[in-house]
């Protein structure tokens, strides 16, 4: 292991250095030199802001894209997430529940108005739900409602069951409230984005560079920028380097190898928290990993502390359970049943018949070598590094892991269709407040197309009875119990490799004021930036 991390360092050293020595003639050709307060600080008009490749549209019912109409200050939903991630009212007023338990009521604000100056109406945030609810089958994973009835500025929903947590999962994004008629009358959404909102409108849109102007009829103060301007760098280096020359005034997750030329940097802040998130490699159950020993393996030969604390220079905390420390759901009660050892994988490989029988370093059975794809992308710098890492550990004990890398914007359909051995992942744990709409959303079994984001096959009724349990518990103190059981019997069934767990970050030049990361990763461009 020594000399792969050796081997990964150098490689991760030798960008650094051209890093830094690419900033530095960059910078040379701006007067006052790098991170320079005057190339962007004077343009009070315009922000400028590199993110990763995300969306191919701005259809907020497409994929996860409304995550970007989010984050780009174009729509915003009936609540929001605090630090803390509790709810609270953005559009909504207030809301309340009925002693059924299933009737909400849901008060609009009545100061709201859309982009085009229409009036936000009950009646305009019911159109809004029925069009995510049928243009997507991901919302109804969320929760399912028998009937949606407006009466003034109230929204009624009746929902099929108990759902504790409505007022978090409405602060989804695929929850946006968007104006239903303008797309009736043209407009398109995946190219034009939606009419939202928030304090910014699409001006134009590409893969590479989105466009931004400020909303002329937004509800809740004043908006700081006439443009933003949104280059989607998927390099974290070069994401870095634009930063530290001037080309932008901030950026989205600096990855572990660069952000430290920040932190000591008084030309810059950094807000770095831990984050809800976990990286995992998803496992298919169709394939040779079906072998419940092979998995077992698999995991057991990954040194996840290692890749944490060398690799990754003490930016991640090393994996083992699916819901992050960061939150209180029983990390430390939680029993291992795969922690690091490859000298178990090799015998439980050995249980299945799976020997080396060539001599070539590669287990094989029934004349067949021991090898499967491992899908990542490479827009989070993390991502290759514990490819790389794991593939070398594997080979240790004769596995023959191969690396295949993808476009971002095709993993959501490879995860669904299962077309993988294993998947690599980067999640958001608590996108509603608590892990349990996580957990149900990539292991319960998926019947039908039921639950299509489990495309892996995985299916345990345990697993199922808990997580049908926890979504109507509206006892935080149970549904914590039961999130904690839930997460032992996929580790005890060894559903997927958890990496570890990031620390996420924006990163701006110093004469930038109130730029914040949200634990929800939700609310990267909002009305109170400002230069």
């Amino acid at each position: 292991m020594l000399y792969v991390v050796w081997r990964i360092q150098m490689k991760k050293s030798l960008k650094k250095s051209l890093l830094v020595g690419l900033s530095v003639l960059m910078c040379g050709a701006f007067l006052a030199g790098c991170g320079n307060d005057s190339k962007n600080a004077e343009n009070k008009d315009t922000l400028k802001v590199a993110v990763t490749n995300f969306a191919s549209s701005l259809d907020p019912a497409e994929n996860f894209f409304s995550w970007v109409v989010m984050r780009y200050g174009v729509g915003e939903t009936l609540t929001k997430f605090d630090k803390q991630m509790k709810p609270v009212p953005w559009l909504a007023a207030k809301w309340s529940v009925a002693d059924d338990k299933r009737t909400w009521t849901i008060t609009v604000k009545d100061n709201v108005k859309f982009s085009n100056g229409k009036p936000v109406t009950a009646q305009a945030v019911k159109e809004s739900l029925e069009r995510a609810f049928a243009k997507s089958s991901m919302p109804k994973t969320f929760f399912q409602y028998e009937s949606l009835e407006a009466k003034g500025q109230d929204l009624i929903i009746k929902t099929d069951k108990e759902y504790p947590n409505l007022p978090s999962l409405l602060a989804d994004p695929f929850f946006l409230v968007v104006d239903v008629q303008s797309e009736r009358d043209g407009r398109d959404f995946a190219k034009q984005g939606p009419i939202g909102t928030g304090p910014y409108v699409v001006k134009s849109f590409t893969k590479e560079l989105a466009v931004m102007e400020a909303n002329p009829n937004y509800w809740d103060g004043a908006v700081p920028f006439k443009t933003v301007e949104i280059p989607s760098i998927d390099d974290p280096n070069t994401r870095a380097m634009s930063l530290q020359s001037g080309d932008v005034d901030m950026a989205v997750n600096i990855g572990p190898g660069e952000i430290g030329l920040f932190k000591d940097n008084d030309k810059f802040k950094v807000d770095e928290i831990t984050s809800l998130r976990v990286v995992l490699a998803r496992i298919n159950m169709n394939g040779v990993l079906g072998d419940k020993n092979v998995r077992d393996a698999v995991i057991s030969a990954a040194d996840r502390k290692n890749y944490a604390d060398v690799l990754l220079k003490g930016t991640f905390l090393p994996g083992s359970a699916p819901i992050p420390p960061s939150m209180d759901y029983g990390f430390d009660q939680l029993k291992d049943p795969n922690a690091y050892n490859p000298d178990r994988s090799k015998q439980l490989l050995a249980q299945s018949g799976w020997t080396d029988t060539n001599g070539d370093g590669i287990v094989d059975k029934n004349g067949q070598p021991l090898t499967f794809n491992f899908i990542v992308y490479n827009s989070r710098a993390e991502l290759p590094l514990y490819a790389e890492a794991l593939q070398a550990d594997l080979k240790k004990i004769g596995i023959d892991m191969k690396i295949q890398t993808v476009d971002y914007n095709l993993l959501d359909g490879i995860g669904k269709e299962g077309k993988y051995d294993m998947l690599i992942s980067n999640i958001v744990t608590a996108n509603t407040g608590d892990p349990i709409w996580f957990l149900g959303n990539y292991w319960h079994t998926n019947i039908d197309g039921s639950n299509p984001q489990n495309g892996s096959g995985y299916s345990n009724p345990q697993v199922d009875q808990l997580l049908e349990a926890a979504t109507v518990e509206f006892d935080p103190a149970k549904r914590r119990e039961y999130a904690i059981q839930i997460q032992q019997l996929l580790m005890n069934d060894g559903a997927a490799l958890f990496f570890g767990y990031p620390k996420t970050n924006i990163v701006n030049a110093k004469y930038l004021n109130n730029v914040v990361m949200y634990p929800s990763d939700y609310y990267w461009i909002t009305n109170k930036i400002s230069k």
